[in-house]
């Protein structure tokens, strides 16, 4: 039988990030075999992940990156099934990890298949879903390319923002900042007016001819006069159009041509925890 160290053992923690004892006894069982023993911890991760597999995982960390030219963002939850485990300092540095990249492609599906430290990412979650012990998934992927992009994670990692601007000009990395915190504090649910749903749209129309109705209004006014209500629905949930929240007096759309009158926000993605 080898002699298993406490040097072999550390390899093989620092290689999977499994427990000590958990790399001593796949050690042992694999009589030194380093390639054994990790294959084995990953069949236990696998073993787990079916166990866990109906368990919810609404905790974890939201992450958001830029690349170095500020030219695309991404977003990703890494979710788990504990807030203890989310905020584990080792947990949001292999989100972030993660995070960068898949900065590399442009779906989820690609993202889960890449390279992970000689193993895919969705092998990756499966073993450490064994080490941790619980379900692990990525929950959202998101990704956004532009002139210029801004980012923004809230404290504690429960809310990431990407956010889009028509140009890099000075000035741009504040902006940007600030109207991804815009996103991430108050979650609108698109760009402008263009950008929300049809069937969205059609609802509150009739949410709004239900309380005129109930108001005593004409039937006869209540489509131009629900029509009309959409302008505070749309100033509510839509990013541009939304009072901004350091200067209320103004709305985000205002507070970006500030800075240029020809600037814009083209686009943004919000990934949160739940």
């Amino acid at each position: 039988m080898a002699t298993i160290t406490a040097a072999d053992v550390n390899k093989l923690r620092t290689i999977t990030g499994a427990g000590m004892m958990d790399c001593k006894k796949a050690l042992v069982e694999s009589d030194g075999d380093f390639d054994l023993a990790i294959e084995n911890l990953r069949k236990k991760g696998q073993k787990v992940a079916a166990n866990r597999s109906d368990r919810e995982s609404t905790e974890g960390a939201a992450i958001a990156v830029v690349n170095d030219t500020k030219t695309a963002g991404v977003v990703i939850t890494l979710n788990c099934e504990t807030d203890f485990v989310g905020m584990n300092e080792s947990f949001v540095k292999m989100a972030t990890e993660m995070a960068n990249l898949a900065l590399n492609f442009n779906s989820k599906e690609e993202f889960l298949a890449a390279d992970f430290n000689g193993i895919s990412v969705a092998e990756k979650l499966i073993e450490q879903t064994g080490v941790i012990g619980e379900k692990l998934e990525i929950r959202t992927f998101e990704k956004l390319e532009g002139a210029f992009i801004g980012s923004y994670i809230h404290s504690g990692n429960k809310i990431a923002t990407i956010v889009a601007l028509s140009a890099n000009i000075e000035g741009a990395d504040e902006v940007g900042r600030n109207v991804s915190m815009q996103a991430a504090a108050m979650a609108p649910i698109a760009l402008n007016e263009e950008g929300v749903d049809s069937e969205i749209i059609a609802k509150e129309i009739e949410i709004a001819k239900d309380l005129l109705r109930q108001e005593g209004k004409p039937e006869a006014m209540l489509e131009n006069i629900a029509k009309g209500k959409l302008s505070r629905f749309f100033k509510d949930n839509t990013l541009v159009n939304q009072d901004y929240i350091k200067d209320s007096k103004m709305s985000v759309g205002a507070y970006v041509q500030s800075l240029d009158k020809n600037l814009t926000v083209t686009g943004f993605k919000r990934a949160a925890l739940g």
